[in-house]
């Protein structure tokens, strides 16, 4: 958090030095720094009570001399035998608690009559000279406060003590003297009052993080007013909030009030002094030695040593360092450094197993047909059919489109903390009916050295991917693959808040393959299936994407923005530009009562996606419009493949029971006129529309796997289709 250089200031080009001789209501010891300390006006307050101690005792002699000058006045021995005092602020008694004191040989009698009353004629309030007060509005503020005291009334020597206490805590008076006269009509009771300063000028000190303008309008409404020991509370409780508000160790230690009419204000502020990390074992909880190297867990912390440590950040701090995935449970502990007034902060964290091997087979195809009860052998039928049973984000579609492919098995072998430094290693082969990939993934989130977060990928990947999106319907059943060799390395690393950019060189080497894995150049209507005529195509893309997030949930805002570029560095391989872009809005828009029973918050999402592509590119890579996460209600890639794409899509999600959601929802995609632009035009041959819209209704629930979506939707022209998906709607 950055320091503040100036909170330090004056209000008056005077600036008056601490000094133990002025005259000032001073705190001289500053609490503990983890203590509960709490501003108290009554330490001040009682500190004035305690110097009236000697003027009070002089109040009872004057009652002494009354009772030898006038004796038919008092009935009791109580006024002419006692004598007050007060305790002092650091004696454990109250600060305000006064005590008859009983002298001479009347201490006894004293005590038979301590609420013996003496008449009182006259009350009156006047400055510590005896003279009227210049400000009568103080005047007001004394009489105001006066209880007991009034003319014309019997007081005993308590009401007259209580009395006092109320001027004194009105907080406008910094001491309080009862002074007894005697007169011609009876007992003058006096109280000798001395104002508080005037507030002239304001010094803050220990102040780095505090705004001084959060100050500077606290104290604006007291300057040229006399000092309110209240107010001055009420303002400590305010500038105390500031930094409970925002989880930051600090508070006021000290108050002065100097001659001249300036507030010296000591700010008290933990600063971090040390951070360091202790791994504890997993079962005992004992401290133990961590694969991880500190400083890899330390620079993912925002808390740094020298600022001033706040709880909030620190939670932060927690949550960022378990988003690694390399830990399984993290915690801060701060303690206070020694008397330094500083506070070392230790992180207690617990490693994983990061080694993750993993093996699956299609029993678990079965298992996911069945959660869907009775509608299984209908959706079975068109997922085996459509090959739609495994979420598979591919490359090739652009962020478009998501695909499922029928598993048979799996295998992934994981490591998310190599060389201790949080970098990722993933292994994995997937094998399907028609489909197979082999990955190879390394990942840095954040290169050493790099003071931007920076992230690096390196990826190796060989699939084969049917080509039914874009070449499909082949005559007898026959299966057309797209095999791909793909090597990759990209860069990202957050430019500005909610906002992230990549970069990166894609190589791609790619054909299509019949269902007897022959290389083909052609297609049963003989669309090339590449674009250099060849059995193969090769391309090296530079790619750049920029990203928008907002809260992250499903319902929030969201823009991607894709662009990849061929290099022809060889003369065979391809040149094109690619453009896509996404973008998700939602709005909320209840709540509405729903069956007439309850209230329900709808919310709208909006969803629009559009590409277009300049350039020679190979036809399975067009643009396919259809299906799950495109528009609902045809196959995938059903409504056309384009060298350009629009597609829309709104929706309206509601809570039906527990987890479960119902949306009702409308989606249009047309390939803009672009599909015989296409070499082949492979959607003209299969007779694609090239628009189309669809709309229906359908839930979601939320599973380990992420939201499951169930959705039943018809096209126009009236056919009726089930999706399903895994994840949030693209």
């Amino acid at each position: 958090m950055p320091k503040n250089d100036t909170v330090r200031f004056t209000s008056s080009s005077l600036r008056i030095p601490l000094s133990p001789l002025s005259h000032h209501h001073h705190r001289k010891q500053s609490p503990p720094l983890f203590s509960t300390f709490q501003f108290n006006p009554q330490t001040l307050i009682s500190s004035a009570l305690a110097r009236t101690k000697s003027t009070i005792d002089q109040f009872v002699k004057n009652f002494n001399s009354q009772k030898r000058t006038h004796p038919f006045l008092f009935k009791s021995s109580l006024l002419c035998s006692a004598s007050l005092a007060l305790t002092k602020p650091d004696e454990p008694a109250s600060s305000d608690a006064v005590v008859a004191q009983l002298k001479g040989g009347h201490s006894a009698a004293a005590g038979r009559h301590e609420e013996d009353r003496v008449l009182i004629s006259e009350v009156f309030v006047r400055n510590k000279d005896g003279e009227e007060l210049e400000r009568k509005d103080l005047e007001n503020e004394a009489v105001a406060a006066l209880k007991a005291c009034r003319p014309n009334s019997a007081l005993t020597v308590r009401e007259v003590q209580e009395d006092v206490h109320r001027i004194i805590s009105s907080g406008y008076f910094c001491s309080c003297m009862p002074v007894a006269i005697d007169t011609r009509d009876g007992i003058r009771l006096v109280f000798q009052v001395e104002p508080n300063q005037e507030f002239q000028g304001l010094v803050c000190e220990g102040a780095n993080v505090l705004p001084a303008n959060f100050i500077e309008d606290s104290f604006r409404d007291g300057y040229g007013k006399v000092v309110n020991i209240r107010r001055l509370d009420e303002v400590i409780d305010s500038i105390n909030g500031w930094y409970m508000e925002r989880g930051l160790f600090g508070l006021v230690s000290g108050v002065e009030i100097l001659s001249g009419g300036v507030i010296r204000l000591q700010v008290s502020e933990a600063e971090v002094n040390n951070i360091s990390i202790r791994f504890l074992d997993r079962k005992t909880g004992e401290p133990t030695v961590g694969k991880t190297k500190p400083e890899t867990i330390l620079r993912q912390l925002s808390t740094k040593k020298g600022q001033v440590y706040s709880m909030l950040q620190g939670k932060r701090d927690v949550d960022t360092v378990l988003t690694m995935g390399i830990m399984e449970d993290v915690s801060i502990i701060p303690q206070p450094a020694g008397d330094t007034g500083k506070v070392d902060l230790t992180m207690n964290v617990v490693e994983r197993d990061n080694k993750w091997p993993f093996i699956r087979t299609d029993w678990e195809v079965i298992v996911l047909l069945n959660i869907i009860g009775p509608l299984k052998q209908q959706l079975g039928d068109e997922l085996a059919q459509s090959q739609e049973v495994r979420l598979e984000h591919n490359r090739t579609l652009r962020g478009h489109h998501c695909v499922l492919h029928l598993l048979e098995e799996s295998f992934a072998y994981s490591h998310r903390n190599v060389f201790g430094r949080n970098q990722k290693l993933n292994v994995s082969l997937e094998r399907g009916q028609i489909d197979s990939i082999f990955r190879i993934n390394y990942t840095d989130p954040w290169i050493e050295g790099d003071d931007k977060r920076t992230s690096r990928s390196i990826m190796i990947q060989n699939s084969r991917t049917p080509g039914m999106l874009v070449h499909g319907n082949q005559p007898g059943d026959s299966n057309l693959t797209i095999g791909r060799v793909t090597a990759s390395i990209e860069f990202s690393r957050p430019f500005r808040p909610k906002w992230s950019g990549t970069t990166g060189l894609i190589f791609q080497h790619a054909g299509a393959r019949d269902d007897k894995g022959n290389p083909i150049i052609k297609d049963f209507y003989s669309s090339p299936l590449t674009a250099s005529g060849n059995t193969y195509d090769d391309t090296l893309l530079a790619k750049f994407e920029s990203v928008y997030t907002g809260s992250g949930d499903p319902g929030s805002s969201m823009f991607v923005f894709n662009m990849e570029q061929g290099l022809p560095i060889l003369p065979e391989w391809l040149f094109f530009n690619r453009l896509n872009a996404r973008a998700r809005k939602g709005l909320d828009i209840g709540p509405l009562r729903f069956l007439l029973r309850y209230d329900y918050l709808l919310v709208r999402l909006l969803n629009f996606s559009g590409g277009h592509v300049v350039g020679n590119f190979s036809p399975h890579e067009a643009f396919a419009i259809g299906g799950t996460n495109s528009v609902r209600g045809y196959e995938e890639g059903a409504v056309g493949s384009g060298r350009s794409y629009a597609v829309g899509s709104g929706e309206i999600a509601f809570p039906l029971l527990g987890p479960v959601e119902g949306a009702v929802f409308a989606d249009y995609g047309t390939d803009l006129g672009s599909g015989p632009t296409v070499p082949g035009d492979p959607a003209g041959a299969r007779l694609k529309p090239g628009s189309g819209y669809g709309y229906g209704f359908g839930m979601r629930v939320d599973s380990p796997l992420g939201p499951l979506r169930l959705e039943y939707a018809f096209n126009d022209k009236k056919a009726g289709r089930f999706h399903f998906g895994v994840g949030h709607r693209n």
